[in-house]
């Protein structure tokens, strides 16, 4: 009997992404339907064992225009949309999804948003970038007009006030009660 390894899943109206996170797969097969049928099965590890997925996919598909590559960790597929049109869900089927397969938010962008520059990806080096710009504290000069000190270590004395001592309740103590006479 397979496996099914874990499936993650993103689209834009164009395409949609599948990622099958199967470490050191071999015998990697796949199978695409212009209807929508994918299927994918691969050996992994010293055993060898099974792995595989059969999905029905939301809608049609363009399966010359799909693309696939396989790393040493996990395989991607980019499968291109019959249709440039936002699915509601992966596969035709209703209902809950099945578990193995899981969002890929590495990738994911809301239909609203897929207009915008899009093109920083997750592992993006930031390098250089000065983040004490984003105003976000820890910054220098945060909250503070030039030529403030930001140190509140050096209060103004005439804002303090001075409270009298505390008188210490004899009952918390285990001492006798002060009893006061008039």
């Amino acid at each position: 009997m397979s496996r099914h390894p874990t499936v993650k899943w993103a689209q834009r109206s164009d395409v949609v992404f599948i990622t099958i996170e199967l470490p050191d797969a071999q015998d990697v097969k796949l199978k695409m339907e212009p209807e929508g049928k994918f299927f994918f099965s691969a050996t992994s590890g010293v055993n060898k064992i099974p792995y595989e997925v059969d999905m029905d996919l939301h809608d049609k598909i363009d399966v010359g225009e799909s693309k696939a590559s396989v790393g040493k960790r996990n395989i991607c597929y980019l499968v291109k949309k019959a249709e440039n049109k936002w699915w509601s869900r992966l596969l035709k089927q209703e209902g809950k999804p099945p578990v193995f397969l899981k969002v890929d938010w590495d990738r994911w962008v809301d239909e609203d948003e897929e207009d915008q520059d899009n093109k920083v990806a997750p592992d993006t080096d930031f390098g250089d970038f000065d983040f004490s710009k984003l105003n976000m504290g820890g910054g220098e000069g945060f909250g503070a007009a030039e030529g403030e000190d930001d140190d509140d270590s050096d209060m103004e004395e005439e804002n303090v006030e001075e409270l009298p001592p505390l008188k210490t309740d004899a009952s918390s103590s285990g001492a006798e009660p002060e009893v006061k006479k008039d």
